[in-house]
């Protein structure tokens, strides 16, 4: 791929870096708090749900921009939420340092 290529691709990867931002925030926001109510308890069918669809779409979109660690961590939490009836209290840390990793990836992006 010739220099100019390379650059307009990168250009375009950052306008849709920019404009999925935001929805990819929003899916980290409710991993953060499924962990959150994890620690608290046992979470709902829904929001068990809702945390597997955000996991399993932000493992998508991050390798999509090249954040492989960022798709990795997402893979794991996808597996968790989607093999776990509930997952147990004690894996309420693990699932918020995975979150806290992939927030923090995202953030680095911008």
């Amino acid at each position: 791929m010739a220099a100019d290529e390379r650059t307009a691709l990168t250009a375009a990867l950052d306008r849709l870096w920019i404009q999925y931002l935001p929805l990819m925030q929003e899916r980290v926001e409710i991993l953060e708090a499924a962990a959150r109510d994890l620690a608290a308890g046992p979470i709902p069918d829904d929001r068990q749900q809702e945390a597997q669809a955000a996991a399993h779409k932000l493992a998508g979109v991050l390798g999509t921009f090249g954040l492989t660690r960022g798709t990795e961590l997402a893979r794991e939490l996808e597996i968790i939420y989607s093999r776990q009836n509930n997952p147990e209290a004690s894996l309420a840390e693990r699932l918020s340092s995975i979150t806290g990793e992939i927030h923090t990836i995202v953030d680095s992006r911008k």
